[in-house]
């Protein structure tokens, strides 16, 4: 199974006439390309699937969504430990919230 992931969009910049940006997934961060949303800004949060972003989401729905993949076992089943460690980190009253 592939899951799209939540991340929070950190930095944009433009590689070869592409936007793309640095995103963070609670504490794992990774390079995503924003052709799709090309008008994503810094803080909005992105949906992440095959390292592309599809969709914006708000802040709410992002922690709620890595809450849920945490509580089913997806996150470390698709992802392994480290972006299990990254939802723990986003849900409302654990871990480090921003």
């Amino acid at each position: 199974m592939c899951l799209a992931v939540p991340g929070r969009v950190l930095r944009t910049v433009e590689v070869d006439g592409v936007p793309m940006a640095e995103v963070d997934f609670g504490g794992v961060r990774k390079e995503v390309c924003l052709q799709y949303v090309p008008d994503a800004t810094t803080d909005e949060y992105v949906i992440v699937h095959v390292g592309f972003a599809i969709q914006r989401l708000d802040e709410a729905s992002a922690r709620e969504t890595l809450a849920n993949f945490e509580r089913l076992g997806l996150l470390e089943e698709e992802f392994g430990d480290g972006l299990a460690s990254a939802a723990r980190q986003h849900v409302p009253g654990e871990g480090t919230d921003r």
